[in-house]
């Protein structure tokens, strides 16, 4: 796995000039020494090759690699790449979920070549690219349809059949009790990290599919390099004991979903996070999010979900313990649903900044410069700084000192009502002086003080050492 360093330097003294000149003087040199953060501080962008651009390729989708670099992003997650099944398939182009060859590049998006130099421009500005796999199910003219059909899901009458309980008739489910299809399955998955170089893997419906098949394919993955694992899963701690290094916050994200709305409260928020820190251990963590593919197509953009608290839910995305994923569009503040079966690219500005942007940039560098934000164990614990007010969010998260880096505090105050209210705080230790992480104002803190906020507003404090 890539890994991200922080530089702490240490003075060393050392003696100018030849061992035997016993009056030379004393000069300091500075050396680095350098800290394995590991993906604590990561960030995920996922990208619908399909809509990211008018063309709708990957070259087109190259282009904006330096643009997604400098927003801070440090892992590139690809929605399916493969050829899609024409057979059942939905709407004019089909669902990227319905694969066709799990060896070949969709046409639609470029050929191999388009897709080698794609990984190797990711690479080359030092990020991560992982592919969405789709183990659960085929497309219904992929061609293990023909060669073994005893690979699929099969009714009494032994008609292959889409995955039960699902309106996915575009698909055929495979049956993972035959031995031959799971090791037919993992060689396809090692080819794309042993031939294209890839980084690791999103598994599509990764609870469908037997945790001890996800454990084997893992397992021969990281024989070859150390992959990322995200597993598209929302409850299954058994996924993240071996095969998989983080999965959905699905609970978190349909609580933001009703807190954008004001269905839910502060004690609802405490319960969820408080629930959580009981589940993830051993460095797994969640990832979070207020929308992706699923969301923005099928339940609405953030604007319609998240009403006047998109951007308070954005920022307790960034802050609360997990990875913090951006969907392709989103920092731009998108406020349409794309189409999934047909094409509807993206219409990004011209000129591209603009505030949604440039507030994604500055979440991004709050995540990344503030080790108690960080996921897993790199991650200072969370405090919550109130009780009474069901309408306002408030807490912590923070680490002490140590030999590598300054103790690190962040204040998170959240108003989701849409009335302007006064908070107070119960901070104890967390007194003192704060400058706000987006507009530069610094104020202190008392250890009972209380803060002003105007309706459907944040304040983000680092605490000044």
């Amino acid at each position: 796995m890539k890994r991200f360093f922080a530089a702490v330097s240490v003075a060393i003294l050392t003696l100018t000039g030849c061992a035997v000149q016993p009056e030379a003087s004393e000069q300091e040199t500075v050396v680095e020494q350098v800290v394995d953060y590991g993906l604590q501080d990561a960030v995920i962008y996922e990208v619908n090759i399909r809509q990211f651009t008018p063309e709708g390729t990957f070259k087109a989708f190259q282009e904006h690699l330096p643009r997604i670099k400098e927003l801070g992003v440090e892992i590139i997650w690809l929605m399916p790449i493969h050829p899609i099944s024409e057979l059942n398939k939905k709407g004019s182009l089909g669902s990227p979920y319905s694969v066709a060859d799990y060896f070949g590049v969709n046409p639609e998006f470029g050929t191999e070549q388009d897709f080698r130099d794609l990984v190797a421009a990711v690479h080359e500005l030092d990020m991560m690219i992982i592919l969405d796999w789709v183990a659960n199910h085929t497309g219904w003219d992929n061609p293990w349809i023909y060669s073994n059909p005893e690979w699929y899901t099969q009714d009494q009458d032994g008609n292959i059949v889409h995955p039960p309980g699902t309106d996915w008739t575009d698909v055929a489910d495979l049956n993972f009790s035959n031995w031959e299809m799971r090791m037919a399955m993992i060689d396809a998955m090692e080819y794309w990290v042993r031939e294209f170089d890839i980084d690791g893997y999103r598994a599509d419906v990764a609870h469908s599919v037997p945790v001890d098949f996800w454990n084997l394919a893992s397992e021969r993955l990281h024989e070859i390099k150390d992959v990322f694992m995200l597993a598209e899963d929302g409850g299954d701690q058994a996924l993240l004991k071996t095969a998989f290094d983080t999965n959905y916050a699905w609970p978190l994200k349909d609580l933001f979903n009703r807190l954008g709305r004001n269905l839910s409260d502060a004690g609802d928020f405490r319960r969820n996070v408080k629930s959580t820190a009981t589940q993830y251990k051993d460095d797994k963590y969640q990832m979070v999010f207020i929308d992706n593919h699923d969301e923005n197509t099928w339940h609405g953009t953030v604007f319609e979900r998240l009403g006047d608290n998109v951007a308070n839910m954005a920022v307790i995305s960034f802050t609360v313990p997990g990875m913090p994923l951006i969907y392709g569009g989103q920092e731009i503040g998108i406020d349409r649903r794309l189409e999934f079966f047909e094409k509807d690219p993206i219409i990004w500005p011209e000129p591209f900044t603009n505030e949604w942007e440039l507030f994604y940039k500055r979440l991004v560098e709050l995540r990344t410069q503030n080790p108690a934000l960080f996921s897993a164990g790199g991650g200072g614990l969370l405090k919550f700084l109130h009780l009474e007010n069901s309408e306002v969010i408030a807490f912590a998260r923070s680490v002490p000192a140590n030999e590598f880096r300054d103790a690190n505090d962040v204040i998170v105050v959240v108003n989701i009502a849409p009335e302007s209210q006064i908070q107070s705080l119960e901070l104890g230790d967390l007194a003192g002086d704060y400058v706000d992480w987006f507009d530069g104002e610094t104020l202190t803190l008392q250890s009972l003080d209380s803060i002003e906020l105007p309706a459907n507003s944040f304040r983000v404090l680092k605490k000044i050492n």
